[in-house]
């Protein structure tokens, strides 16, 4: 279909002028703004990197949980603490006249190195899990940034076309409803067309401001992202859409889900879990075991001559040994702990499961979006060249008499709705792109830079 340059024509009536002045401007305004210094998704996507709180707060977890390796491997290592005592004793006894200070001053080192110690082993090997966790869960706190950027850039992108959809129809029927009044005064129209007129301005009236709280409230969101509020975004490339061709998924519905079972960040992070909470349960056995330490002791106790007992206490000491604890009976705590960790362990064997269950569900679904998006898409691309010609051909329709106002107002408002049906189900696109990598772990910034790349 060829595309008849509506700016250009020369309208046989006022309105049509208005018409074809509001469209000229209307493109204009576009050329216009795509000339601006906007902001990319990449741009924007840095900015949040830095600004963004939730991904501020995974990275001080991620950078806290580094510690536990450290910490769980200390109960292997050996453990020496030093104590010093001083102090003065004032005794006051009936058998002796006054009063006698005792000055006890003494040093005490005491090294001990685990031998056995069944808890400590599973403690630096759950340290080790829990590492890996956080490392997990900070790459999937990466990409859901990765996420909420594109998505939060995406819905002010989509407000921004229903705002020049909307301003579009505005200035229409701003202009209808002027010759309107005209065509009254004059007696060509009556109070019936006017009346419909007026309807159909207020009407889009309060679709503008509904479209304008939308892109407000888009850029809001944004604006919590990267701390600012956000400059002039991009338009959408209509033409780059229509002309460029939409590439199906790598793989079928099932290897994507045979893929995310094995790469899936969040099941990751609950496989992990899982792991956790079995050690967890054979800690808590652990407490029924023995224990074994090699311990040493350095003592040296100076004291000042006990005048009562007749000789000081002064006195240098040092140990060396094994030292044997075994458990009796601590209340039936110990058994209490068991029954729990089992009972949390089972309940995150669970949760593992049905996490398995949900990413399969959301394979499926982000699949079925991707590919029905693409459908989605190229059937609008035919109905905005649809549109197109039509608006087209019912304006030279009006010109020869054939057709009347409102049916170029209606053949208008068509197309503009094309334009953001087409707009919206491109963007939904992308994001199901997007999500479908997520779900097998594959989100990452070069997978951005595609999707920047196709805006």
């Amino acid at each position: 279909m060829v595309f008849i340059d509506t700016a250009n024509m020369i309208a046989a009536t006022p309105f049509m002028k208005n018409l074809n002045y509001s469209i000229t401007i209307f493109w204009v305004g576009i050329i216009l703004s795509n000339s601006l210094q906007a902001t990319s998704l990449n741009n924007i996507y840095r900015e949040a990197l830095e600004h963004d709180t939730q991904y501020k707060i995974a990275r001080h977890t991620f950078a806290a949980t580094q510690e536990r390796l450290t910490q769980g491997r200390a109960g292997l290592l050996p453990s020496i603490d030093f104590t010093g005592r001083a102090r003065n004793v004032d005794l006051n006894t009936e058998r002796i006249d006054g009063d006698i200070l005792i000055k006890n001053r003494g040093v005490t080192v005491t090294a001990t190195q685990p031998l056995f110690r069944i808890e400590n082993f599973i403690i630096y090997q759950q340290s080790k899990n829990e590492v890996a966790q956080g490392d997990a869960k900070f790459v999937q706190a990466a990409q859901d940034l990765i996420l909420r950027v594109t998505q939060a850039y995406f819905d002010v992108l989509i407000a921004q076309v229903n705002v020049e959809a909307v301003e579009a129809q505005e200035k229409a029927f701003a202009q209808q409803l002027e010759q309107m009044r005209q065509n009254l005064a004059s007696g060509l129209s009556t109070i019936v067309d006017l009346n419909e007129a007026e309807a159909r301005y207020d009407l889009v009236i309060s679709q503008e401001i509904v479209a304008r709280n939308s892109l407000e409230i888009s850029r809001r969101n944004l604006q919590s992202i990267i701390n600012r509020f956000p400059d002039v975004l991009p338009r959408i490339g209509l033409e780059k859409i229509i002309t460029d061709p939409l590439p199906l998924p790598e793989m079928k519905m099932e290897e994507w889900v045979a893929a995310a079972e094995q790469k899936n960040i969040s099941l990751k992070i609950q496989k992990f879990a899982h792991e956790i909470a079995k050690q967890e349960a054979q800690k808590s056995m652990s407490k029924h075991y023995p224990t074994v330490d090699l311990v040493g002791q350095y003592t040296n106790q100076i004291d000042n001559p006990f005048i009562v007992a007749g000789r000081g206490l002064d006195y240098e000491s040092r140990m060396i040994g094994l030292e044997l604890k075994v458990p009796i009976f601590h209340g039936l705590s110990t058994q209490s702990r068991v029954r729990e960790s089992l009972a949390n362990r089972d309940r995150v064997r669970e949760e593992l499961e049905n996490g398995q269950r949900i990413i399969g569900l959301h394979v499926r679904q982000h699949y079925l979006n991707l590919t029905n998006g693409i459908a989605q898409v190229k059937a609008l691309k035919k109905a905005l060249i649809s549109s197109r010609s039509q608006l087209d051909s019912t304006i030279l329709g009006q010109e020869s008499g054939i057709r009347i106002e409102i049916d170029v107002l209606n053949a208008q408002q068509q197309y503009y709705s094309a334009r953001r049906d087409l707009a919206v189900a491109y963007y939904n696109y992308l994001m199901s792109r997007l999500r479908l990598k997520a779900d097998v772990g594959e989100l990452d910034e070069s997978v951005l830079e595609e999707i920047n790349a196709l805006l």
